[in-house]
């Protein structure tokens, strides 16, 4: 592997702009500017984690609500990423991770098969962790899943606060993601008998 896997994306509507960078074998580190503070301490688990580097600047219309910030920039993340993954050759393709954050316990697997599909359980006891509304976690993975061609599924095998059990989610997203990107010497071309992603 000798060329950088990155991608910078730049997704402009009338409800959102917003400026995004990823390189794939990075060092953790992340500048997140949302205006979504639960959301930005989200995805700055995704980099730490995922060993991303990852640069987000957003506005979009919050005095509506974080629903199209939280979607959009998961529609860019996702782009993001598999403009980055490039054609995929010699990385190991799934991964898999099972985080605890205190009481909670969460399961992140994937298959970067290049087809998006979310699968999740998440079973929120609240419906807001702060302003943020909860059911935009599912909704941030969707729009992942889609756009970067992630077959994501989340096991929520217990949690009782909804704050750790999003955190775990997003840890072990980061997790399992590191390991699906990183390259095998073993993996000679695509990892597919279909010989495509």
């Amino acid at each position: 592997m000798t060329q950088a896997r990155t991608a910078v994306v730049a997704r402009k509507t009338r409800e959102t702009d917003i400026q995004l960078s990823v390189t794939l074998d990075g060092d953790g580190e992340s500048e997140i500017v949302t205006g979504v503070g639960f959301f930005d301490h989200m995805l700055t688990h995704i980099a730490r984690h995922g060993l991303l580097h990852l640069t987000v600047q957003a506005e979009g219309d919050l005095h509506i609500d974080d629903h199209h910030t939280v979607e959009d920039i998961g529609i860019a993340l996702g782009t993001a990423l598999r403009e980055a993954s490039g054609d995929k050759k010699g990385i190991v393709r799934y991964g898999h991770a099972v985080v605890p954050m205190d009481e909670a316990l969460v399961t992140c697997a994937l298959d970067w098969s290049g087809r998006g599909l979310l699968v999740s359980d998440f079973a929120f006891p609240s419906d807001k962790i702060g302003t943020f509304d909860t059911e935009l976690v599912a909704e941030f993975f969707r729009a992942v899943a889609a756009n970067a061609g992630l077959t994501l599924h989340f096991e929520q095998r217990r949690g009782s606060n909804s704050h750790h059990i999003a955190e775990a989610a997003f840890k072990a997203f980061g997790r399992a993601l590191d390991a699906a990107k990183r390259h095998d010497a073993r993996v000679q071309g695509i990892p597919s008998t279909k010989g495509s992603l």
